[in-house]
């Protein structure tokens, strides 16, 4: 079985939807965040921690899994589901934005990256071949094509190079792509901050009739307006049958707005680094808990949330693990800004379902904007 969505409701206002996302490991209900469990682990959590915050689908990454253990150990393993204990959907990145992020490059041609591993500095390589064949000894539901994901102040050239390139790296993974009966490889739309270039991205990649789409290369330092705008003009010209996902996207006000724009599916590490840093999501935003005036606050994180943590810890014990440098203020944090994000992607989902999306934008962005 490949992954297949089902559209269940659009908003007749905005581009926003409900859906179904089928995969080998269960049913997801979109719109859909996704913990990011980076190295075979949501840090700081528990498997079945992770799923009563209300996880349907994580996501892992090539990149590291490559470097440590290997994905030959994970494969003997029998998969990473099996190797980390999680029974519910995956879907792996490529690899491309560690390697552009993270390593030191040697190199970037035609055939792929030669780069410098940030945990030895030993010399690594990776192609599309290369990220398919990691991605397919994984074993994850949904894998990702190898793209480029270029810096947002590269020029229009470059910009333009890269996104062809990319465009050829994806034809090279389709090929290159063995587990087409259990794994589905999602295209990823490139083009940096150019309208034209999205547009064109878009066309060359949504030829190729793969099960899912994203869009890459927002978020990563450019300003909010801009990424909006583009995610906008971008989102809508995507087929409407299949799912498509918004790379690296964390914060409410994205969640809202990409949700708007028609995408199904998010991902950040957000969640869980401002957990393990103290900081806990509320509706307007995030509260630091490190900050003296939660010393003796022995209300909830959020009032209005339900979650274990909130249910049964104050501000101001969590103030204290933190302060401590206690490991279970991380994970207790991290639990309640798991839960809040899917949560409040449920209700954004039940808004749609109820033709009250644009009710709940408003009433959203009353808190959001007026902090």
């Amino acid at each position: 079985m490949t992954v297949k969505f089902e559209l269940i409701k659009e908003c007749p206002h905005t581009h926003a939807r409900a859906g179904i996302l089928h995969t080998p490991h269960g049913d997801i209900e979109t719109p859909i965040f996704m913990p990011v469990g980076t190295k075979a682990t949501v840090k700081a959590m528990l498997p079945e921690a992770v799923k009563d915050a209300g996880a349907q689908i994580i996501l892992s990454n090539t990149y590291h899994l490559h470097l440590r253990p290997g994905e030959d150990i994970v494969k003997k393993a029998g998969g990473l589901h099996k190797f980390m204990n999680w029974d519910r959907p995956i879907l792996t990145d490529s690899g491309g934005f560690q390697v552009f992020s993270l390593a030191k490059i040697n190199d970037i041609t035609e055939e792929g990256v030669s780069f410098r591993s940030h945990i030895d500095g030993s010399l690594k390589f990776i192609s599309p071949e290369k990220s398919m064949q990691i991605q397919n000894d994984l074993g994850s539901d949904i894998i990702m094509a190898f793209d480029e994901c270029v810096n947002p102040e590269a020029d229009y050239k470059y910009t333009e190079r890269s996104m062809h390139m990319t465009n050829r790296w994806l034809d090279r993974c389709i090929a290159a792509h063995k587990n087409t009966d259990t794994q589905s490889l999602f295209g990823i739309v490139q083009g940096g901050m150019f309208k034209d270039l999205r547009r064109q991205s878009v066309e060359m990649t949504c030829e190729k009739d793969l099960p899912g789409f994203s869009i890459g290369g927002l978020s990563v330092g450019e300003e909010k307006p801009l990424m909006f705008e583009l995610l906008h003009y971008t989102t809508p010209l995507m087929p409407k049958d299949k799912p498509r996902y918004l790379m690296g996207v964390g914060s409410y006000d994205a969640f809202v707005e990409g949700t708007a724009s028609g995408i199904d599916m998010f991902d950040c590490v957000m969640q869980t680094r401002m957990g393990r840093n103290g900081a806990a999501l509320v509706r307007s935003g995030r509260i630091n808990l490190k900050n003296a005036k939660y010393r003796e606050d022995f209300t909830p994180i959020d009032p209005d949330c339900d979650c274990y943590v909130c249910r049964n810890y104050t501000k101001a014990y969590l103030r204290h693990l933190i302060v401590a440098d206690e490991i279970l203020g991380g994970t207790l944090i991290s639990y309640h800004n798991i839960a809040h994000s899917t949560n409040f992607m449920k209700e954004m989902r039940n808004a749609i379902l109820n033709d009250k999306f644009v009710e709940f934008k408003c009433n959203f962005e009353k808190v959001w904007y007026n902090k």
